[in-house]
């Protein structure tokens, strides 16, 4: 009896690694559980690098044209949550985006992607900065792949809008989640 339980249970694990190594996946260099000051907001009272996260993806699904990449806040006391980055018609050819690509002033955004303004009403990465003492917040960082090489939007579109673009477009999306609070000082 214990040799058959163990003999499923190695064969339970050896095909859900198999089939994992075949999904949409995406990846940071930079990011742990929790993001730091080097991601944090510089501005709002938050001092930080404002740093957009190295990520990168891989096993994107056939028929891929392009990618898009969001960041977001469900935990901001909006009532509608928090949009920190929006990038998209990112080339079907690119799988990572550098650290420090959401700044726009330093061109590191792969040639033709577009990043288009957040809910700080600004285009480019704008990290994390929840109100002191109101505890952790969760930051989605999402990857798309979608059946499009463009979207058709420009640099201006809200997010709202960007979402319903991609909501019509996507393929398969892998995302990852890091954690961040302010402490009060």
């Amino acid at each position: 009896m214990k040799k058959s339980i163990y003999t499923l249970a190695v064969l339970i694990f050896f095909f859900s690694s198999v089939f994992a190594q075949n999904t949409f996946t995406l990846f940071s260099n930079d990011l742990g559980g929790e993001a730091t000051i080097n991601e944090e907001f510089n501005g709002f009272g938050c001092t930080g690098e404002n740093q957009s996260p190295q990520l990168s993806w891989k096993n994107a699904p056939e028929g891929t044209k392009s990618f898009a990449v969001t960041m977001y806040d469900p935990d901001a006391p909006t009532g509608s949550g928090w949009w920190h980055w929006v990038v998209f018609d990112i080339p079907v050819k690119t799988n990572e985006l550098v650290s420090g690509a959401g700044n726009t002033k330093l061109n590191l955004i792969p040639e033709g992607a577009i990043q288009s303004i957040t809910d700080y009403g600004m285009q480019g990465y704008g990290g994390p900065c929840p109100p002191e003492g109101h505890g952790l917040h969760q930051y989605i960082i999402t990857v798309y792949a979608l059946k499009t090489d463009t979207l058709g939007l420009d640099a201006n579109t809200n997010p709202a809008v960007v979402g319903y673009y991609l909501w019509n477009n996507t393929i398969a999306k892998a995302s990852i989640v890091s954690y961040y609070k302010r402490v009060k000082e």
